[in-house]
């Protein structure tokens, strides 16, 4: 079933759809830094596009302006909610199944498609991947933020039934795209894909399913030896010149209570 937007998942843990944020009280057409509530939390956009962090080893938090904002529907804060607006085409690839390539070029930090599904809590994440046969695709995805205090955010996001475009985009060892929560109503992020750098018409979309594109290398789990999960892990195809031959692999979906 195709949605642009995700879903509560089928255990109801967490609506997306819930607006549970305050609005911002401005009164022009576009919002601006620092009168701006919803900007003040977190990064901003440029000219509707993302800014490239330099030499950040970790990612901002996007807070966008939300349906209770006083401001314009032409507020410059709100990007990811307007949805997809370019032109892409699901296509068969030679070895990687189905995949996702552009039908115009994208300029570097342009918002491309957001990753949708259902939401769904960790244990009923971990129930799904866990009845999946080895040869089946997972298209389940994992999404951790790490705050300030040591906190961490689980966001869980299956499109196997429920999806857009996102859930045919390729996993690339050097993507051209980087995946980035950008929340809107509630805490309940969207997972937001923006292009890494300027993409030409005709090229494949791809991100790195573990999100090292922002991530310090060694940060996360999935780099870390799995021998013992090799059984189960599924080859990289991406034919970069770093490939990792392996898919990232997250063994805490896979692993007992």
């Amino acid at each position: 079933q195709y949605s642009p937007d995700s879903v509560a998942g089928a255990d109801g843990e967490m609506d997306p759809t819930e607006v549970t944020f305050p609005g911002c009280p401005c009164r022009s057409s576009s919002c601006q830094l620092p009168q701006c509530p919803c900007l003040r939390r977190g990064h901003s956009y440029s000219g509707q596009r993302l800014r490239l962090p330099q030499q950040q080893p970790f990612c901002r938090p996007v807070f966008e302006c939300n349906s209770l904002c006083c401001c314009g529907e032409g507020c410059q804060n709100r990007l990811v909610q307007r949805g997809l607006r370019l032109r892409l085409q699901v296509f068969r690839t030679p070895r990687k199944g189905w995949g996702v390539r552009a039908l115009e070029p994208i300029p570097s930090g342009s918002f491309v498609c957001e990753y949708a599904g259902e939401v769904l809590g960790f244990a009923e994440a971990r129930r799904r991947s866990q009845a999946q046969a080895p040869e089946e695709p997972n298209y389940i995805i994992a999404v951790r933020e790490h705050l300030h205090d040591g906190r961490v955010m689980e966001t869980f996001v299956d499109p196997t039934h429920v999806g857009n475009v996102g859930r045919f985009l390729n996993h690339s060892c050097e993507p051209n795209l980087f995946m980035v929560p950008v929340r809107v109503d509630s805490m309940v992020p969207k997972l937001a894909l923006f292009a890494a750098a300027a993409i030409s018409a005709g090229e494949e979309l791809s991100f790195d399913y573990s999100g090292r594109f922002h991530n310090v290398p060694g940060a996360s789990q999935e780099h870390k030896p799995l021998e013992e999960g090799n059984s189960l892990r599924k080859p990289c195809y991406c034919g970069s010149r770093t490939c990792a031959s392996f898919l990232p692999w997250d063994s805490s979906l896979f692993s007992t209570p």
